[in-house]
């Protein structure tokens, strides 16, 4: 676990803020003050993915980012069960202690699944979604095996998956790159350390090696087959998809495929230039589509 003060040289200045009430401690960032924009990590940053985004979006709003158990400034706990299941209690449970409502949710990768099982269970918490390089997992799309899904096949069938995902500290820009990663220039000694951080042993690594088993098993499908009796929650909220064409660990049109069957007819914009982190490869466009769909949709 980072420690709460490390700033990684002024790139990430936001107040450490904690919530234990999952039994382990959650860290999160809470900014601003309005109407609460949640943005959602996944595979396998933190909350960091939106240091850029943090400011402007607090300029109007209340700002959350939360990092999810096992990544980040959360603690990794042992003898938990690091499934999608787990992740969106532990999310249910912080939002509930916040009592947020009016929620605008900005979900990239995992963060997509989570926040949709959130919102379909909980639509009276949500305004709107944001989904950025993800699926909701509700549209049946088929996926498709992308570099990075069948770099993590060869691995789990050969099994040295642990070993490789065990060692994020040094090779976590090589994994980010093989999902998809096309901004180079963003990367530094304190973006290397604020990505490699969180993952100084093989047993803090738990919650990046279970996330992409969970889908290349089936292991997420009885938990999504749970949700869907209560679609038409997640199908009445306002959502926008953008989607990095050079994304190579969700292909972007399986992304598409599942948006459009959620929600037909709702705003899809393709960025040619990014890959599954559109957070670092084109910050700027993304946060004006947030401001766009917000102002949009109120």
């Amino acid at each position: 676990m980072i420690d709460a003060r490390e700033t990684f040289n002024g790139s990430w200045p936001f107040q450490p803020r904690y919530f234990e009430g999952n039994g382990f401690r959650m860290h999160y960032v809470d900014e601003g003050s309005g109407d609460p924009i949640v943005c959602l990590h996944g595979e396998p940053t933190w909350g960091y993915l939106y240091r850029r985004f943090i400011p402007p979006l607090a300029a109007s709003h209340r700002v959350i980012v939360p990092d999810h158990m096992g990544f980040g400034k959360s603690e990794t706990p042992s003898g938990r069960e690091y499934s999608l299941r787990s992740h969106v209690e532990n999310f249910t449970k912080l939002v509930e202690a916040l009592d947020l409502t009016n929620i605008t949710l900005v979900v990239q990768d995992w963060g997509g699944l989570i926040g949709s099982a959130f919102a379909l269970r909980h639509p009276d918490r949500v305004k709107r979604l944001f989904l950025l390089n993800t699926v909701s997992g509700y549209g049946n799309a088929p996926p498709g095996l992308t570099p990075w899904f069948q770099f993590v096949l060869n691995h789990h069938k050969g099994g040295t998956l642990g070993e490789v995902l065990g060692h994020l500290n040094v090779n976590i820009l090589s994994v980010m790159k093989i999902q998809g990663l096309e901004n180079l220039s963003a990367v530094n000694s304190d973006w290397l350390a604020a990505y490699g951080s969180p993952f100084t042993t093989k047993e803090e690594c738990i919650g990046a090696i279970e996330f992409p088993l969970d889908a290349l098993l089936g292991r997420i499908q009885p938990y999504l087959a749970e949700g869907f009796p209560l679609i038409q929650n997640l199908k009445s909220k306002p959502a926008m998809l953008a989607v990095g064409m050079k994304d190579r660990a969700i292909l972007p049109d399986t992304q598409i495929a599942d948006f459009s069957a959620v929600w037909p007819g709702r705003p899809i914009i393709k960025l040619p230039h990014a890959g599954h982190f559109s957070q670092e490869d084109a910050p700027d466009t993304v946060i004006a589509l947030i401001e766009l769909f917000i102002s949009s949709t109120k």
